[in-house]
């Protein structure tokens, strides 16, 4: 299980991680969280979370080296995410980690953020190996994605319009039950009924593709409406019934790549993937059709260094590098 021993951060967005991984073995993981900075604004403020980064980068490094027991002269490498995320964040991040890269002499990788959520499942598991389907699933991405083989990837769907996590967030801050909002209506639903009320799945007509833009729409008309009425739900229910629709959908449209590409395998990443009922919903499906689920440790699901490191060691391991002059991208391209 050994391998490069690595460096790595993950800035795309709200979190400063840093990670001391050795091949897929994880030495260290640390993170500082801006949820708290975030929350009385309803949503991640790009410029507020860039200072942060900077702030909390430095003393973070010093931390998840010390925790791993490593010198900076032992290191095989220093990664740190491209992209996609907010560009201001990616950029703190990636600096550092170049410019600490340069100073040392040592290789340096910009990984992609949505492969790092692809090697998620391999820090805890080692039977998870390709070919298999990967739900990603977060803020800023929706995703079913097929695992030829590690550096082989075919994106086979995505949303159309915001991602689950977004919708989540979005919906929870309609409701009044504040930031982030995932985590809220999780824990709020677990005293609700699902089935309270039938909000749409969108875009059954195609395979592996998201849409809950409409879904945002319907959860506010159709609550407004029961409050002019006087028969508005418990919010209970209503969380309930809004986490049920947005389950039903990514679990159907894994499920359907896993059957028509004949995959035995099935892995997730990404925070949605830490929701408790979408978790149990893939395990229900993957042991009807008798494949191996793989769902990362929640912890390992959020935005973490550790899965940057590992796909920096995989690509350590076939020579790559990443050219001095590259920059950050924000774009979505895996």
């Amino acid at each position: 299980m050994s391998g490069p021993l690595v460096l790595a951060f993950e800035t795309s967005c709200d979190e400063t991680a840093v990670a001391v991984t050795e091949g897929r073995r994880v030495l260290s993981n640390v993170l500082s969280s801006q949820v708290d900075m975030h929350a009385r604004f309803g949503g991640v403020v790009p410029e507020v979370a860039a200072r942060a980064h900077v702030e909390a980068i430095r003393s973070l490094t010093h931390r998840a080296l010390r925790e791993a027991g490593v010198h900076p002269d032992s290191l095989d490498g220093i990664a740190a995410t491209q992209g996609p995320g907010l560009v201001g964040s990616l950029l703190v991040g990636f600096s550092f980690a170049k410019a600490m890269a340069w100073s040392r002499g040592l290789p340096f990788l910009g990984i992609d953020h949505m492969e790092g959520h692809l090697f998620a499942p391999r820090l805890d598991f080692d039977e998870f190996r390709p070919p298999g389907v990967v739900l990603l699933a977060s803020g800023g991405h929706s995703q079913v994605v097929l695992i030829n083989g590690w550096g082989d990837y075919r994106v086979l769907g995505q949303t159309i319009d915001d991602a689950a996590g977004e919708a989540f967030d979005k919906l929870a801050r309609f409701m009044g039950l504040g930031f982030p909002g995932g985590p809220a209506i999780d824990a709020l639903s677990e005293t609700g009924d699902p089935d309270r009320i039938r909000f749409p799945r969108a875009l059954a007509d195609r395979r592996y593709d998201f849409s809950f833009s409409g879904l945002k729409t319907s959860v506010v008309t159709t609550l407004e409406k029961a409050r002019a009425s006087g028969t508005l739900p418990s919010r209970e229910d209503a969380a309930a019934s809004i986490q049920e629709a947005i389950v039903d959908v990514l679990v159907q449209k894994t499920m359907n790549a896993v059957e028509d590409h004949g995959v035995e395998i099935v892995g997730g990443g990404g925070g949605v993937v830490a929701n408790r009922r979408l978790r149990a919903r893939l395990g229900e499906e993957a042991d009807r059709r008798g494949v191996g689920l793989f769902l990362p440790r929640p912890i390992m699901c959020t935005d973490n260094g550790a899965m940057i490191g590992a796909a920096a060691a995989f690509r350590l391991e076939r020579g790559e590098r990443t050219e001095w002059r590259a920059g950050v991208d924000s774009s979505m391209r895996l």
